[in-house]
C-alpha cells in the first residue's frame, strides 16, 4: 500500500537526481571539450602557442555550448505538453543536434581515430603503388616477350647463310656471294636488335628490385608502433622516390624500339647486286634475294604487330601521395571506423536519452495528478476550515452536494393509543381531579400510582 501518491513520488525522484543530471551534464561537456581539443590541434596552422590556445579556446566553447544547449532542453521540453509546442521543441533539438555534430563530434572522431585513418591512408596508398609497380613491370616484361621472335629469325637467316655458303641451297652454287652477304646482313640486324632486348631486361630486373625495396619500406612504416606524424613524412619521401621507379620502368619498355626496327628491316632493305660470274647464277641470285625481302617484309610485318600489341596495352598513371589530417583521414575512411564515430557521437548526444526520459516522467505525473490536482497542493488548516464547514452544513440541514436544504420529511401519522382505565379513589380518600389524556399524550407513559 502506497502512502503517498504516485505523482508525489516521482516528483521527489526528479528532484533527487538533479545534482546527478547536472553532474553528468558537465562531466560529457567537458569530455566532449578535451577531444575536440585534440581533433582541432591538428589542423592549426602557426606557433606552438598559438596552436594551444586557439585550440583551448575553441575546446572551452563547444564545452560551454554543449551544457547550456541541454540544459534548456532539459528544462523546456518536459514541461511543454501542447503539441505544436513539443514538435516546435523537438526540431530545435534536431537543429542543435546537428550543429553539435558538425562542430565537435567529427573532431571527437578524429582523436579517436586519427592515426589509425592515416595508416589506413598510407595503406591503401602503399597498395595502389604496388599494383602499379606490378603493371609496369608487366608492361616492361611483355617487350621481352618478342626476343624469342628476333632470335629465330637472326638464327634463320644465319642458317641460310651457312647453308647458302656451303652447300649452295638457295642458288644451287656454292660460296660467298650476294645472297650470301644479304642473309648475314639480316642476321646481323636481327642479332643486334635481340641484344637490345636482351640489354633491357637486366635494367628492367634492377627497377623491379628498387621497387620492391622501396614498398618494403613503406610496409614498414605502415605497421611500426610509434607517433604518426614522421612515419607519415618518411611514406611520402618513399612514395616520391618509387614514383620514380615506375616511370623509369615505363621507360625502358622496348616495345616501341623494336617496333621501329621492324619497320626499319622492310622500307630499309638493300639487296646487293647479283654478282653471279654467269647470267644464269646472276639471274637465280636475284630470284633469292627477292625471296629473301618478301620473307624480311614478312618478318617485319610480325614483329610490328607484336610490337603494336603490346603498345596498345595502358600504360600506367602516375600516382601522387596525398598527404591528409587526421580529421580528413577519418572524413575520407569514416566507413572504416563507424565504432569510432558512434562513441564521438554518442558522447555529444547521449543527453536526448536524458530529455525524452524526464518528458515521459512528467507526462507521468500529470497523468496520475489530474484527479486529485487540489489535494496535491492542501494545506492542514484548509483541511481543518473544511471539515468545520463540512459539520456546519448538516447542522444546517444542507445538503453537500447539491448545496440547497434538505427537504422536510412529513410526519408519519400514528394511530391513537387507548386511554387507560383510571381506578376510582375509595370514598374515605375525597374527590380526586381527573387528569386529562392529552396531557398524558406528552408524556412518555402512565405515570405510576
Amino acid at each position: 500500500m502506497q502512502l503517498k501518491p504516485n505523482a508525489y513520488r516521482l516528483n521527489e525522484t526528479v528532484k533527487g537526481i538533479e545534482t546527478m543530471t547536472r553532474f553528468a551534464l558537465a562531466v560529457l561537456a567537458l569530455a566532449s571539450g578535451v577531444y575536440t581539443y585534440l581533433g582541432v590541434r591538428g589542423l592549426l596552422d602557426g606557433s606552438a602557442n598559438f596552436v594551444f590556445f586557439a585550440a583551448i579556446i575553441y575546446s572551452a566553447a563547444v564545452s560551454v555550448a554543449i551544457y547550456a544547449f541541454w540544459s534548456f532542453m532539459l528544462r523546456f521540453v518536459p514541461l511543454v505538453t501542447l503539441g505544436v509546442q513539443r514538435i516546435a521543441l523537438f526540431l530545435t533539438m534536431a537543429i542543435g543536434c546537428v550543429m553539435i555534430i558538425a562542430m565537435s563530434s567529427w573532431l571527437n572522431a578524429a582523436a579517436l581515430a586519427g592515426s589509425a585513418a592515416l595508416e589506413q591512408h598510407m595503406a591503401v596508398t602503399l597498395q595502389g603503388y604496388a599494383e602499379d609497380l606490378d603493371n609496369a613491370h608487366a608492361n616492361a616484361l611483355a617487350s621481352q616477350s618478342l626476343l624469342p621472335d628476333v632470335q629465330r629469325a637472326a638464327e634463320r637467316f644465319a642458317g641460310l647463310a651457312a647453308d647458302e655458303r656451303e652447300n649452295g641451297a638457295l642458288t644451287g652454287t656454292q660460296g660467298s656471294g650476294s645472297v650470301v652477304q644479304l642473309l648475314t646482313q639480316m642476321s646481323a640486324q636481327m642479332s643486334q636488335l635481340g641484344a637490345s632486348i636482351s640489354a633491357s631486361r637486366d635494367e628492367v630486373a634492377g627497377l623491379f628490385e628498387e621497387g620492391s625495396t622501396r614498398l618494403a619500406n613503406m610496409r614498414e612504416l605502415v605497421s611500426t608502433p610509434g607517433a604518426i606524424e614522421p612515419r607519415s613524412d618518411s611514406f611520402q619521401s618513399e612514395a616520391v622516390q618509387l614514383s620514380a621507379v615506375i616511370a623509369a620502368l615505363q621507360q625502358t619498355d622496348i616495345a616501341a624500339s623494336v617496333k621501329r626496327a621492324a619497320a626499319d628491316l622492310s622500307a630499309g632493305f638493300i639487296a646487293p647486286v647479283a654478282n653471279g660470274q654467269s647470267a644464269d647464277l646472276a639471274n637465280r641470285q636475284d630470284q633469292v634475294m627477292e625471296t629473301v625481302r618478301v620473307s624480311v617484309a614478312a618478318q617485319s610485318a610480325a614483329l610490328s604487330a607484336a610490337a603494336d600489341e603490346i603498345l596498345a596495352t595502358p600504360s600506367v598513371e602516375q600516382r601522387r601521395f596525398v598527404p591528409l589530417s587526421s580529421a580528413e583521414a577519418v572524413l575520407a575512411y569514416w566507413s572504416d571506423f563507424i565504432p569510432s564515430w558512434a562513441g564521438a557521437i554518442s558522447i555529444d548526444l547521449l543527453p536526448v536519452v536524458l530529455v525524452l526520459v524526464l518528458m515521459i516522467v512528467n507526462d507521468a505525473m500529470r497523468k496520475d495528478s489530474e484527479s486529485l490536482a487540489e489535494a496535491e497542493t492542501i494545506t492542514a488548516a484548509e483541511m481543518l476550515r473544511a471539515m468545520a464547514l463540512f459539520r456546519q452544513m448538516e447542522t444546517a440541514g444542507i445538503d453537500v452536494a447539491t448545496g440547497q436544504p434538505k427537504p422536510i420529511a412529513e410526519p408519519i401519522p400514528t394511530q391513537e393509543e387507548p386511554a387507560p382505565e383510571v381506578a376510582e379513589a375509595p370514598a374515605d380518600e375525597g374527590t380526586v381531579t381527573p387528569i386529562d389524556a392529552a396531557q398524558r399524550k406528552r408524556t412518555d407513559g402512565p405515570r405510576p400510582a
